[in-house]
């Protein structure tokens, strides 16, 4: 089978490809790495320096049966300094991506939507039905679910949506204007430095270990109940931001003092996943809190030794 990745430098793409490349398919990356980094992408991908933008996208989609498109303007906090540009990447370049894969002939897109549709949602846990974006990244994400359905519609396409909650582990991008909390707060105590907290900490997070995503991305290569659905991807349980730090302060054995900030716009108080219907399918995350941490800061640890933290 041969597998075409967008966003392939970045966190989830990263960890996509290597994990396609060990169960022996055949991977083509696109990334223009200007958030991913070309030393995430594994051996073994066919690597192109592309934008999702491009009009010749489809050229590098034939021949593949199955399109994973991952890459995004994703940072909440970016997309609202500019929506203009959170637009034309997340909305025009999911859009290019869909043409181009619908041209070349692609049996599948499987497409990261996102759990910010959620944003204005007071069901907990939250099922897939719940969709109240607010942010501009999210409504950014409701258009290309639209657009999704479009395709289908008109051109009997084969989709699947999935609503990532807070994916962590190695590779996770701590490069970000706002990093991801986890990786935030190793990396800060990691320094003898006082960790950042926007608001009061009092945020909930679902937060699923990236490997059990995988897990549901090979579901979705091998099973034909995923096509044309949309599914939740979290752990069924949160953490507040607080939580998240006295836990990764005690693994370290790093105490300092956190520094709060004002609170970042946009962002939901609370994400929890109902995610029965993942369940239904017999996926079930299996990597518990602690022990996915112990990954990311293994990871952080040697990106440091390496000098480049």
């Amino acid at each position: 089978m041969r597998i075409a990745i967008t966003g392939v430098a970045g966190f989830i793409g990263a960890n996509l490809a290597r994990k396609l490349i060990d169960t022996g398919m055949d991977v083509l990356g696109i990334d223009n790495l200007s958030y991913g980094l070309r030393e995430n992408i594994p051996a073994g991908v066919e690597f192109h320096s592309r934008d999702i933008r491009d009009p010749k996208l489809e050229e590098l989609f034939t021949g593949a049966d199955v399109v994973f498109h991952l890459a995004a303007k994703n940072c909440i906090s970016d997309c609202q300094a500019d929506p203009i540009e959170t637009a034309d990447i997340n909305v025009t370049g999911t859009i290019n991506v869909f043409e181009a894969a619908r041209r070349a002939g692609v049996r599948k897109i499987i497409y990261a939507e996102s759990s910010a549709l959620y944003e204005g949602s007071a069901v907990f846990p939250t099922p897939e039905s719940e969709v109240r974006p607010e942010s501009f990244y999210a409504v950014s994400k409701l258009a290309g679910m639209h657009f999704a359905e479009a395709y289908k519609r008109y051109f009997g396409m084969t989709f699947t949506a999935l609503r990532y909650f807070c994916v962590y582990g190695p590779v996770q991008d701590y490069r970000r204007t706002i990093p991801p909390v986890m990786s935030a707060f190793i990396i800060k105590l990691l320094k003898g430095e006082s960790p950042v907290i926007y608001g009061t900490g009092e945020k909930r997070r679902d937060f699923v270990y990236v490997d059990d995503v995988n897990d549901f991305h090979l579901l979705c290569l091998r099973d034909p109940r995923t096509d044309n659905e949309t599914y939740n991807l979290g752990s069924g349980e949160n953490h507040s931001v607080l939580e998240i730090y006295e836990i990764v302060s005690r693994i370290l054995g790093i105490r300092m003092e956190p520094e709060f900030k004002p609170d970042l716009p946009g962002e939901a108080k609370i994400t929890l996943a109902d995610i029965s219907k993942a369940s239904a399918l017999g996926w079930k995350p299996k990597t518990d809190l602690e022990t996915g941490l112990l990954h990311a800061i293994d990871y952080i640890k040697f990106e440091m030794a390496e000098g480049r933290i």
